[in-house]
């Protein structure tokens, strides 16, 4: 046992304690206090990793600088998207000579919103939004019945090749549209066994509609994340692949086929390269093929108040279903 030690003065100081020995005889070392703070903040820094570190930005300078980049960027973009829109309405409200001047005038002198009737009545737009509508129309039917059913088979009823089917449906996505625009012509124009001529009619619009494979590829993503049990149930009680579709299938992807729908109207309905190789004649060209045509014979101004008659459906559509757009692009891109 150590013996004290005695100070000047009589004071007695208790002994060091002495280390227990190492197991294998060795000395026992400690391991230094400042290791575990480095590993610490290297943590610290690998999770708030970033351009400005978190308390450059909970200073009163850094909150500053902070929006200030916020709002410059935010502001910059929506300029950006939005300028073409605030062009074309305030251009249909112009004269033609104020549309002429150089430099150009950024608000109209005066107000005249008799040109959007002149623009109905000139180009006679409603003839073109009848047919557009009944081209988004069938073409939406027609999508809903052959992707839904196709992305159902491939996700549930796992058919053989399959998946060498679904891979082949992706590698069109690959092909730029303007590629296969000519043979798909060609097919429309002399249908294969069938030898129909489709060329005039609405079945040249909806038939290349629905052969979508991005659309069959997101409700295939959907369908895969429908729990396994829930089908099996229906089909202990005999239910078949049929009435699983229409009655569980169906009403629980809601959201993506709300977003199949959305997208396929407004492809349509935005379309003008298709519909002016197979719809030539013009009583059954859509609106944009229709105010193209004209666009030669009327006033500038008149001309963008029909192109903004003809863009009111489709952004009206957006800002309505937006929530639904993004909602349904989203669901079922995780499991659990």
């Amino acid at each position: 046992m150590p013996s004290s030690t005695v100070r000047s003065g009589g004071e007695v100081r208790p002994p060091r304690p002495v280390p227990p020995p190492a197991p294998d005889g060795g000395a026992v070392t400690a391991s230094p206090p400042s290791r575990g703070r480095r590993k610490k903040k290297k943590e610290a820094a690998r999770q708030f990793r970033g351009l400005v570190s978190p308390q450059t930005l909970g200073t009163t300078h850094g909150k500053i600088i902070y929006w200030i980049v916020l709002v410059t960027v935010v502001v910059a973009f929506t300029a950006i998207f939005v300028f073409p829109l605030y062009w074309m309405v305030t251009g249909a409200l112009k004269s033609p000579d104020e549309l002429a001047q150089i430099p150009p005038s950024f608000f109209p002198h005066s107000l005249d919103f008799g040109v959007y009737a002149e623009a109905w009545d000139q180009l006679d737009l409603g003839t073109f939004l009848r047919n557009t509508v009944i081209y988004a129309a069938g073409a939406w039917l027609f999508t809903l019945a052959i992707d839904v059913t196709a992305a159902y088979a491939l996700s549930k009823l796992r058919p053989v090749l399959g998946k060498l089917v679904l891979a082949g449906m992706l590698a069109t996505l690959m092909i730029p549209p303007m590629v296969i625009l000519l043979p798909a012509y060609l097919t429309v124009k002399d249908l294969p066994i069938l030898g129909l001529n489709l060329l005039n009619t609405p079945w040249a619009i909806w038939l290349p509609a629905a052969a979508n494979g991005f659309f069959i590829f997101l409700l295939k993503r959907f369908f895969d994340s429908i729990p396994r049990e829930l089908l099996e149930a229906a089909e202990i009680d005999g239910a078949g692949p049929a009435r699983i579709l229409w009655s569980i299938v169906l009403p629980v992807s809601r959201p993506i086929i709300g977003v199949v729908s959305i997208l396929s109207v407004v492809s349509v309905w935005k379309d003008f390269v298709w519909p002016l190789l197979v719809l030539p004649d013009s009583d059954k060209m859509s609106i944009s093929v229709g105010i193209s045509s004209l666009s030669a014979q009327m006033p500038q101004n008149v001309l963008m108040a029909a192109l903004v008659i003809a863009s009111i459906p489709a952004i009206v559509i957006f800002f309505v279903f937006q929530r639904s757009i993004m909602a349904g692009l989203t669901a079922g891109s995780l499991k659990g």
